[in-house]
């Protein structure tokens, strides 16, 4: 949704009576504009969140009322390129005297099928349907529609990409290979990870040592629930050992890294078959891999 403005005005209010939504959402909108000057006018009605705008670090001009006359003081006092207009309470009239006053380029929130005198429409509900605004806008109008463009707040993008990961390179990790795989892993974001061993692993004391302060690391010993965790499970990195044989059944993603002569057979099966398989750890194949599946 980017364009070259230099100063954006969202017209927005908040308040115990007319919610918080309207906010909130401009909020994620006006992320998009990061090199704009961006202003939010707003009253400070009762139970208003404009602290939330100033802790994102927008300023505020506050208004008295909502009359047009005092908004379009404000429109050029700031020269605004862009008014973004979030508000049941400004109308079609609204924004034609608006723009006839200033010549402002108009965006306009809609939910409700109104009429509105814009340059952008914007319903940001997966319900939104572009065809039912044929009449209610100007013909030069933009119509943003739909899934496409949701506005989302940062903490459920983060949650989506969030993976959670489980390691299980042996219960007694002969190799030493569970923390040069942590180590690896660190440099991802939004990763959970679960690594089992068990009290057979000499290095237990190290990687008990390691995991101690990383708060994106639990470590699971002697566990009984290796089924569940695989389960709950984005994707799991094994050795291509019998332990391959749950992984394939639970239908789970995996990358499997070789580190006994042993697992040959499987390792050279999963080969053929053109799975995420490295013959031995190595920090960058292994970093290519897991990009290919966090991203």
């Amino acid at each position: 949704m980017s364009i070259e403005s230099k100063t954006i005005l969202f017209r927005v209010d908040s308040s115990s009576t007319i919610g918080t939504g309207h906010i909130m959402r401009d909020l994620v909108l006006a992320q998009q504009y990061t090199n704009a000057n961006i202003i939010f006018a707003t009253q400070s009605l009762n139970g208003n969140i404009n602290h939330k705008i100033v802790e994102a670090g927008y300023s505020i001009e506050l208004l008295n009322s909502n009359d047009i006359k005092e908004f379009i003081k404000v429109v050029k006092k700031y020269n605004a390129d862009l008014v973004v207009v979030d508000h049941y309470g400004i109308n079609y009239k609204y924004e034609k005297k608006l723009k006839s006053e200033t010549g402002v380029k108009i965006l306009a929130f809609d939910d409700t099928y109104e009429k509105h005198h814009c340059d952008i429409l914007l319903n940001h509900n997966i319900s939104g349907d572009k065809k039912r605004y044929k009449g209610l806008v100007p013909k030069h109008c933009e119509i943003r529609c739909g899934k496409k463009y949701t506005l989302l707040r940062d903490e459920f993008i983060k949650e989506k990409k969030k993976k959670t990961i489980l390691i299980a390179m042996g219960g007694a990790d002969h190799s030493h290979i569970n923390i040069k795989v942590l180590n690896t892993l660190k440099d991802f974001q939004y990763v959970k990870v679960n690594l089992v061993t068990t009290n057979a692993n000499r290095y237990l004391e190290e990687l008990k040592e390691y995991v101690e302060d990383r708060k994106w690391i639990k470590l699971h010993i002697n566990s009984t629930k290796i089924a569940q965790l695989m389960q709950k499970s984005d994707f799991i990195i094994v050795t291509p050992s019998v332990t391959m044989n749950e992984v394939m059944y639970m239908q789970k993603p995996f990358i499997a890294i070789k580190t006994a002569e042993n697992q040959d057979d499987m390792y050279q099966y999963l080969k053929k078959r053109n799975y995420m398989i490295l013959n031995k750890f190595n920090d960058e194949d292994l970093q290519k891999y897991l990009k290919k599946i966090i991203g």
